[in-house]
């Protein structure tokens, strides 16, 4: 039987050495020297007993001479060396009480080891193909009854079964037959849910896991339904279960599409997230601080990362003034990765996080953060993170004002402004239309944003943005993600910006001098209700100009503003009511009065009381 076969296969390659008796003149040393010209070889061939050879030799001499001394030990050394050889290119040819001369000096390589080293690279080939012939078909004829034997009714069987597909598993001619038969994958994914024996589940999950080292493999598990039991192994109590059942998941869920979503369907998140549960980040940090094996410490840099990002976890996060301080100073090393990881930590550790953000801006954060943006040039995977960083730090804490101070003293402004050109990246892009709001918060900062022409790059990146939402609202299709980022985002960031630019006097000229206001009304009709409030914010600034706002009333913006008037937003109603209420300065008294009673419903229309008072 097959499966007999598998469990005590011959070694043919064994075998086949010891059958070969051909004669190369390696074993005989008959072609070793010259031979003489009455020396003859004969090969008779009995029929019945199959092939054997037979050496007949004749010398004939002239003269009986005695061989001296020197003819003996040119023989013995001719025979030592044939030996030798012989030795060298065929190990283990020669007999077991062979005593050989050795000649080589201890630590360099004999030239007949050179000699011999094709000859044993031969021999290894032959040897790994062969085994690998045999592995391969006695594994495809095994397939069907292994299949049969896993479905088996009898758990000795199945466990037997098991044992014997995990051992084919572990050989890469026979895995690869594995993975080409779903029914075999199929068999032992059920076995491994369905089955109570401790034996049994590390052999089934131990044969997934060699198969999920392959992406044949990998898909094979993934189309059997292997996701859902491996989650399920996850609660076993024995520790190799757990190391093969999670190594394969995480195999999956790198290099296999589609694995993400059906971990979760399978309830894989929160089986895997016990661990925050239970002390999960205390052990984290423990890891951090007592191991030194760089990659778990890498890989456990990692998690901490991720579990950084969860916003409820953001505002929890505090007692790291020593660790904030470590990762300020490691900005200024010159390590790729360490920089990756130092400004994406600080990143995560300030986003809505108060304290942590008046410490890092207390600790010289903000001029850290800048030497790295400086010197990062194109590696975004430095840049975006120190960007977002810098963004946190410059808003809602107490000494935001310092940081925001601390970017211009540091000569970041210009820098900063220069991440805004194409091609960059637009999540890089985002985070830095976010952080020039924030500076411009700053007045002090107004000039020098001027000066490095942040405003034109604004209404430039702005009008682009606009006219690719435009695009696909017309194309009737949903406005997509560009590397994670929609357009719509881009939209309001810069108007947001160019709204909080729109305080300084010189600022707001030049952006009337770009032709924007039209653009502007376009927004108040935007279905998304931040651009709105950020579309009447900005003409609410520009407003204050006699000329912007008569190119205000030109556009029409009074049917949209009224409307605004309603709006559930305070802030887009009250922007709203302080532009109708200076571009109707110069109207007649029946248009002011219109705007008037507009203005007072607006005001009071959660208050009926005061309402009626006024009327």
């Amino acid at each position: 039987m097959d499966v007999m076969n598998l469990i005590e296969q011959p070694i043919k390659v064994t075998e086949w050495q010891q059958t070969y008796t051909y004669d190369s003149g390696i074993h005989s040393g008959v072609n070793t020297c010259v031979p003489s010209v009455s020396s003859k070889c004969i090969t008779e061939e009995d029929e019945a007993c199959g092939r054997q050879y037979m050496l007949k030799k004749t010398t004939t001499y002239t003269q009986a001479v005695p061989q001296s001394q020197g003819d003996l030990d040119y023989q013995m050394s001719t025979t030592a060396r044939a030996k030798r050889v012989r030795e060298a290119m065929c190990p283990g040819v020669t007999g077991e009480d062979s005593s050989l001369l050795v000649t080589q000096v201890e630590g360099q390589t004999t030239n007949l080891q050179r000699l011999a080293e094709p000859s044993q690279l031969l021999k290894s080939a032959i040897v790994h193909l062969i085994n690998y012939q045999d592995d391969a078909e006695l594994a495809t004829r095994a397939l069907p009854e292994l299949t049969k034997l896993l479905n088996d009714e009898d758990p000795v069987v199945v466990t037997k079964a098991a044992m014997i597909v995990n051992q084919l598993s572990k050989k890469e001619a026979s895995r690869r037959a594995l993975m080409g038969s779903p029914q075999l994958v199929a068999a032992v994914v059920r076995t491994m849910q369905n089955t109570s024996d401790l034996d049994t589940a590390r052999c089934t999950t131990s044969i997934l896991h060699n198969l999920s080292h392959h992406r044949e493999g990998l898909l094979a598990i993934f189309k059997s339904g292997g996701i859902p039991a491996l989650v399920r192994m996850l609660s076993s109590p024995v520790e190799s279960v757990l190391f093969y059942a999670i190594t394969t998941l995480h195999n999956l869920l790198l290099y296999q599409e589609g694995a993400k979503m059906a971990v979760r369907l399978a309830d894989g998140l929160q089986k895997m997230l016990i661990i925050l549960a239970n002390g999960g980040p205390q052990a984290l940090v423990h890891i951090m601080r007592n191991y030194s094996y760089e990659k778990l410490l890498w890989t456990t840099s990692r998690v901490l990362k991720v579990l950084s990002v969860c916003p409820s976890n953001k505002p929890a996060i505090e007692g790291l003034e020593s660790v904030l301080k470590i990762l300020v100073n490691q900005l200024s090393v010159d390590d790729v990765n360490v920089l990756t990881c130092a400004t994406g930590t600080l990143s995560n550790l300030t986003c809505n996080n108060s304290k942590n953000k008046t410490l890092v801006t207390q600790n010289s954060g903000v001029e850290a953060l800048i030497h790295a943006i400086l010197c990062a040039g194109d590696k975004d995977d430095i840049t975006e993170p120190a960007i977002c960083a810098l963004r946190h730090l410059t808003s809602r804490h107490p000494e935001a004002e310092m940081a925001q101070n601390s970017v211009r003293l540091n000569y970041g402004i210009p820098a900063i402004v220069k991440l805004l050109n194409q091609p960059n990246q637009w999540p890089l892009v985002k985070a830095t239309i976010g952080l020039i709001r924030n500076l411009a918060l700053c007045p002090a900062n107004h000039a020098p944003l001027q000066e490095a022409a942040v405003i034109p790059r604004l209404v430039q990146l702005l009008v682009k943005a606009h006219q690719d939402a435009q695009r696909h609202m017309a194309a009737g299709t949903q406005q997509p993600y560009t590397d994670g980022v929609r357009m719509e985002e881009i939209v309001e960031g810069c108007t947001g910006a160019l709204h909080i630019l729109a305080r300084d006097p010189m600022n707001r000229m030049e952006i009337f001098r770009l032709n924007t206001i039209p653009l502007f009304v376009q927004l108040l009709y935007s279905s998304v209700e931040n651009i709105q409030r950020v579309a009447a914010g900005v003409l609410c600034e520009l407003a204050q100009d006699k000329e912007a706002a008569d190119t205000i009333d030109a556009e029409g913006a009074s049917a949209p503003l009224m409307e605004l008037l309603h709006s559930h937003n305070e802030g887009t109603a009250t922007y709203a009511a302080a532009v109708l209420f200076r571009i109707s300065e110069d109207k007649n008294p029946d248009y002011r009065k219109r705007v008037s009673v507009e203005l007072t419903n607006s005001l009071f229309k959660h208050d009926p009381a005061a309402w009626e008072a006024v009327s």
